[in-house]
């Protein structure tokens, strides 16, 4: 019998996760007669970089622009017999699998290639793929599989600032983790710089006051999976040195920062943090009893 002509292709794509939906990709009735999903993404190009290709492809099947991690994972598959390109052919495809995302804010998907392998794109619960729910390539339940979200380690640091019965809190804005909820003045140590020098920065930018750091109360943590505020599905660890902190008995605090992760800053009654009427994160809860522990 005589052989097929052999035929080697390199494709680039994309797992993009949105909490617990994943973006994906309907092939074209000429691909598959029937409704099948798959990655987003598509073949390289002579000369391409791969990651070049994944960002083309995702635009043009998706319409949205998006980020490609550093993780890459390499799938084969051969087809002694496919049809392509009007002839029947012995393929070997080698599919490369990066990690991207797009911002939370990033509009609905939309196909936007004319005539292309693809006609319609949405995001889909990962449950429904992996229940077989609904109906996919194997390469999407492969890579949800192997899958791991990028590992982000936080070190933060925080003041407990009191004046009477009120403690100073800042809401965080739509861009950060939480939003709409209340925690500690103060944020992220940049690399390099000494935790006390962060605090005060980061109360006079969420609070506009000075700020005189005491001792250090409690060091508190947090380990959670979800999408981050850039888009990208992250298992995150954050790190909290929670500090003592007075400011001026005459500091009026008001939100200084533009487009930051805080959109609002008041004192808030104690009263209301313990009774839950106010909502706030678990390390106001901490601070305040570390800073009551040291007073008793």
């Amino acid at each position: 019998m005589r052989s097929l002509p052999r035929e080697r292709r390199l494709a680039a794509y994309a797992v993009v996760l949105r909490d617990d939906r994943i973006l994906l990709s309907r092939l074209a009735p000429r691909v598959s007669e029937s409704e099948v999903w798959t990655l987003p993404g598509g073949g390289v190009e002579h000369g391409e970089d791969p990651r070049d290709a994944v960002v083309r492809e995702l635009h043009e099947e998706t319409g949205l622009d998006v980020r490609v991690g550093e993780e890459i994972r390499v799938d084969s598959f051969h087809q002694g017999s496919a049809w392509r390109e009007g002839r029947r052919v012995d393929v070997h495809s080698v599919r490369l699998v990066y990690e991207g995302w797009v911002p939370r804010d990033a509009p609905a998907p939309r196909v936007v290639e004319v005539d292309g392998s693809t006609v319609d794109a949405a995001w889909h619960p990962v449950s429904a793929v992996l229940d077989g729910t609904l109906p996919t390539v194997p390469l999407v339940r492969q890579a949800l599989h192997r899958h791991e979200p990028f590992r982000l380690q936080r070190l933060a640091a925080y003041a407990v600032v009191l004046r009477g019965d009120d403690v100073l809190l800042t809401r965080i804005s739509a861009r950060g983790f939480h939003s709409g909820r209340w925690t500690l003045p103060g944020g992220g140590v940049d690399h390099g710089e000494a935790p006390r020098d962060a605090l005060v920065r980061e109360v006079g930018e969420e609070c506009g006051v000075a700020c005189t750091v005491g001792e250090v109360l409690d060091v508190h943590d947090e380990h959670f999976e979800g999408t981050a505020p850039s888009g990208r599905h992250e298992d995150f660890h954050a790190v909290h040195l929670v500090f003592a902190a007075t400011v001026p008995v005459d500091a009026e605090p008001r939100v200084t920062e533009a487009d930051g992760t805080t959109d609002a800053v008041a004192w808030v009654p104690v009263a209301d943090v313990s009774s839950g009427a106010v909502d706030a994160l678990d390390v106001v809860r901490a601070g305040l009893a570390a800073a009551a522990r040291r007073t008793a």
